[in-house]
């Protein structure tokens, strides 16, 4: 893929409209930096940002122990899904919308975006582009970043922009009941959406006849 096709946000319609970073850790996802995020939270961005919301997938003992101001906690598939399919995230795009409309933005992120985060960021993409099959490329959120370094990067550079003005790891001693409940409740989960998404797959090949 060419780096000016890389750029483009989810329908293609126009570059990203947020300075990305050239090097990230998943090539497939496009990744901001912390004083990125920053400036956005001050307002630098709000000549061309209409909205923006930012989705914290640590699980909810982390998030109650420091969050990016303003930031949403969802940690589960089901609950992305809910909230998407409810309109509980910030507004979407609308198919008549012109190039160059101020826009409107998510931004995932975890403890480090390694792994909760970016795959989440990539469950609601796969959502929007199955809920938008028969109008493609249109998407509901065509412009979705992921925050290079997650939580920890960006409060070590900016705890003052964190409510409350703390961090707490994934692997606080104090929360070890808490980490093995909601590891196990992922794991279950990681395995029922497997499943789900081969009976999906089986029954999309036969409603377009190749099955």
């Amino acid at each position: 893929m060419k780096d000016n096709e890389s750029n483009l946000i989810g329908d293609f319609s126009q570059s990203f409209i947020l300075p990305l970073l050239s090097l990230g850790r998943h090539a497939d996802l496009r990744s901001i930096s912390h004083d990125v995020l920053a400036n956005l939270l001050d307002g630098t961005f709000n000549d061309c940002v209409d909205s923006y919301l930012i989705i914290d997938c640590r699980y909810p003992y982390e998030y109650e122990g420091g969050h990016i101001r303003g930031a949403i906690n969802v940690f589960t598939n089901e609950q992305l899904i809910k909230d998407y399919t409810e309109d509980k995230l910030c507004k979407k795009s609308h198919k008549n919308d012109k190039i160059n409309v101020k826009r409107n933005i998510l931004i995932f992120h975890c403890e480090f975006s390694s792994k909760r985060g970016p795959s989440l960021l990539r469950y609601l993409r796969t959502a929007d582009r199955e809920n938008n099959s028969m109008c493609y490329p249109y998407l509901d959120y065509p412009e979705i970043y992921l925050l290079d370094g997650g939580y920890c990067k960006f409060y070590s550079e900016h705890s003052c922009l964190c409510v409350p003005s703390s961090y707490r790891s994934m692997y606080d001693p104090a929360y070890t009941s808490e980490l093995r409940k909601f590891g196990l409740k992922s794991k279950k989960k990681a395995c029922h959406n497997y499943e789900t998404s081969l009976l999906a797959g089986k029954k999309t090949l036969k409603r377009l006849s190749f099955n």
